[in-house]
């Protein structure tokens, strides 16, 4: 395996006093590419952490350890007819666009690369990413995990027996060619599905990305890899317990919270439909949009990091999806590399619940309904907290 300084001193040891051309520049290491960004800015961006981290979304620290686990794998040999571009470069290229989602046109020039080059590079160095980091930073929890994220839910938000928060997010991309209304969604704009699985400290746990921008979130849930597990009951979730201090009311399923788009299952929870609700259901809604913020604060993370969110992206939808799965586990891999405290939302900094009036067309088995009224008599009882008659 190469060395961090290998990598890195492949570009920077690069001269040349020819001035660079004025055609288009080629993919080869040429003289126009040694005066880019890489060659001449990255070494002295390295010595300002905090610009670094800006610039590339890592620390400095970070950088050398994802670019020493996928490094082998990005990396290109050199030929008689023209230097590789480095792996150092290469994630750098692939960091570049994902923190800003730039056009590769606009990329390539800062780098000065060729267009395709670039093409080529974003979604082989995100692939590599998912590839290498999906293992440690995102693999589905085993029973224990399950058991340990559902202890973090009840001590940060109040919520027992929850395994995660569900919901999905539209990734706004520009229309694929002959596509038809497939990638069009409610909002009037095209986009592939993210639907997500989030613990109680904002980290992703479960992904799946590539569904049609048509489809609703009950829809995705249903074709995804997780709603299956979920309603086969593969996904070795611990055993059922009695909620806290409640063992009057038996054993309680392990759940995950999510919102009305979503169907009521026995081990899905949603909110109660309507607006004028007695108390104790205004209350479960409540405790449950409570819990459920975590995977809306992961979106709004993920999208603040890697700016890609925040347009358009013009690539092809099977790159789309790439680039969406390296930023998801990247956000992974910043999370638990990077020393953070994690805080419960205090109550007066709750945000409003969400209207409910939309009823999603489902049909819920007693059973879901059983655990649900459960839940519900557990929040205005055994399970109560001091704010929850006051938000």
């Amino acid at each position: 395996m190469a060395t961090i300084d290998q990598m890195l001193q492949h570009h920077l040891n690069c001269s040349s006093t020819v001035d660079p051309p004025l055609l288009d520049h080629t993919d080869t290491c040429s003289p126009c590419q040694c005066r880019g960004f890489f060659a001449t800015e990255h070494k002295e961006l390295r010595l300002d952490d905090c610009r670094f981290q800006r610039y590339m979304r890592l620390t400095v620290s970070q950088f050398d350890d994802l670019l020493v686990r996928i490094g082998d794998r990005i990396s290109r040999l050199d030929t008689n007819y023209r230097l590789s571009i480095s792996a150092a470069e290469r994630l750098s290229i692939c960091l570049r666009y994902l923190a800003t989602g730039d056009s590769f046109r606009t990329i390539a020039n800062s780098f000065r690369v060729g267009v395709s080059t670039v093409s080529s590079i974003v979604p082989d160095v995100a692939t590599a990413i998912w590839d290498c980091l999906v293992e440690e930073f995102m693999a589905v929890p085993t029973t224990e995990e399950w058991r340990a994220i559902a202890v973090q839910f009840e001590e940060r938000w109040n919520f027992p027996l929850c395994c995660g928060a569900l919901d999905g997010k539209h990734v706004v991309i520009k229309s694929p060619a002959n596509s038809g209304s497939q990638y069009f969604n409610y909002k009037g704009t095209f986009s592939l599905v993210l639907l997500a699985v989030v613990d109680a400290q904002y980290c992703f746990r479960l992904i799946d990305v590539g569904g049609y921008g048509r489809t609703i979130d009950g829809g995705s849930l249903s074709n995804s890899a997780f709603g299956q597990a979920l309603k086969s009951g593969t996904l070795q979730l611990p055993a059922d317990l009695p909620l806290p201090g409640a063992d009057h009311q038996g054993l309680q399923p392990h759940v995950f919270v999510a919102d009305e788009a979503f169907p009521q299952r026995k081990n899905l929870m949603r909110p109660f439909p309507g607006r004028n609700l007695p108390r104790e259901r205004r209350i479960f809604n409540y405790r449950l949009s409570r819990a459920r913020l975590v995977v809306e604060n992961a979106f709004g993370i993920l999208s603040s990091q890697w700016r890609m969110y925040r347009r358009a992206i013009e690539v092809h939808p099977e790159v789309a999806e790439k680039c969406v799965k390296a930023t998801c586990v990247l956000h992974n891999f910043l999370r638990k590399t990077t020393q953070t405290t994690v805080v419960s939302i205090p109550a007066g900094e709750v945000e409003p619940l969400p209207d409910l009036g939309r009823i999603a067309a489902n049909n819920s088995a007693r059973e879901a309904i059983r655990v649900r009224e459960a839940f519900t008599s557990y929040f205005s009882a055994e399970g109560t907290v001091p704010w929850q008659d006051t938000v």
